[in-house]
């Protein structure tokens, strides 16, 4: 998906340097929704260079600093596209298989320590959400919300709000059973 994310962001606002490529990234909280790690970028514009997806545009020069800017090439922009329907045709539901793995042999550990489990994983989508909707308040305020976009976020929040319920209820069920032992 690191390809993808840079080719896609040169096609769509021209030629820019790695740094900047990064800082788009950061800011739309790639590595949550897309798994693109932001520091993974510079090894990919090295391979997509290397297969002339991309070519170096400029160097510009700031005091001692020599920043390289990229330019997506007609290679690289038909590479994207088939990327992109690719990824359109791929299945993209996802199960958490490690959450599901751990629960089918949960009675391994104590149900406290699965409870306090689930509370931190519960915690933790909590804050995806946060750091989520402070993404999307960025993107407003920068006006680059487009439909798919609102689409994109409304979708992730109705994932995390789906996890969160099955968590509870997990959680729910294994205090339910401490408070039911507890009174034997």
């Amino acid at each position: 998906m690191t390809k993808t994310m840079i080719l896609g962001l040169l096609n769509a606002y021209g030629p820019m340097s790695g740094y900047k490529i990064k800082q788009m990234m950061e800011s739309s909280q790639t590595e949550m929704w897309a798994y693109v790690q932001p520091a993974s970028i510079y090894h990919a514009l090295r391979k997509l260079q290397a297969d002339c997806s991309i070519i170096l545009e400029s160097l510009q020069q700031t005091g001692l600093r020599t920043t390289a800017i990229y330019k997506i090439t007609e290679a690289g922009t038909q590479e994207l596209k088939q990327m992109l329907e690719r990824s359109f045709a791929a299945t993209s539901v996802v199960f958490p298989a490690v959450l599901y793995t751990a629960l089918t042999f949960m009675h391994e550990l104590p149900d406290s320590v699965v409870v306090s489990s689930l509370q931190k994983q519960e915690s933790e989508i909590l804050k995806m959400i946060t750091d989520m909707q402070a993404g999307e308040q960025a993107k407003l305020e920068y006006g680059a919300m487009t439909p798919q976009a609102a689409a994109v976020f409304r979708n992730i929040y109705a994932q995390c709000e789906l996890q969160l319920q099955f968590i509870r209820e997990m959680q729910a069920e294994l205090t339910g059973e401490l408070k039911g032992l507890s009174h034997e």
